[in-house]
């Protein structure tokens, strides 16, 4: 039986290696921390069905490596991508200072419209924290993005991260301001009957309506 959603949204996790994202992916979908997380090569993918503002959003996640020797491949799964994680290591300052090339990367790559959510991973590490929350708030300000610290290994804020992302979205295909319909958005209905609903009524060809007398 195939599953049942109204809409699927193409996401990215991004930012460099060591920062958490395979983690933080296996978090969201498995409810659990992988205790052996080696660094991804190439790019890994998951999917999870998530219920946001009455409608349910099938998220097909694509976890990109970080290594700076997997960026030619990584880039090639930006394209068509609505929303993303652009993750950094609270007590890491050089995962912090390459944030504006991943954020450069992912807009010019993926779509300006993107929707981005900056997420300060290793929450569960403040003691070692080389990034302080302001400073991240004030880069997420500057930048338009959305912005939360997590956790892979408590959960903390994990699922947030991605649900606030989705919600954004679903607020700008309310709006007009992102339209499924456009190739390359990331974004697809989930079935032909929410397609035919959403479009305006097209008038009846006069030759085919039904004589009334």
């Amino acid at each position: 039986m195939s599953e049942s959603y109204d809409f699927l949204f193409k996401f990215l996790v991004i930012g460099n290696a060591g920062t958490g994202k395979s983690c933080l992916l296996h978090q969201f979908i498995e409810k659990r921390f992988k205790d052996e997380s080696n660094h991804t090569i190439g790019v890994e993918f998951g999917s999870k069905i998530i219920s946001v503002v009455n409608k349910t959003v099938k998220l097909q996640i694509w976890d990109t490596a970080g290594q700076e020797r997997f960026r030619s491949v990584t880039r090639s799964y930006y394209r068509g991508a609505a929303g993303a994680l652009l993750v950094y290591d609270i007590t890491s300052r050089e995962t912090y200072n390459a944030l504006t090339t991943w954020l450069s990367d992912a807009r010019m790559l993926a779509s300006q419209n993107i929707v981005i959510i900056l997420c300060g991973n290793k929450k569960d590490l403040d003691s070692d924290r080389e990034v302080t929350f302001l400073e991240a708030s004030r880069f997420a300000q500057e930048n338009e993005l959305m912005f939360l610290e997590t956790s892979a290994l408590t959960g903390e804020n994990v699922e947030e991260a991605f649900v606030q992302c989705a919600r954004k979205i679903l607020n700008k295909i309310e709006s007009g301001e992102l339209d499924p319909e456009r190739m390359g958005s990331g974004i697809q209905y989930g079935d032909a009957a929410l397609r035919q609903l959403r479009s305006p009524r097209r008038a009846q060809p006069q030759g085919n309506q039904e004589c009334g007398c």
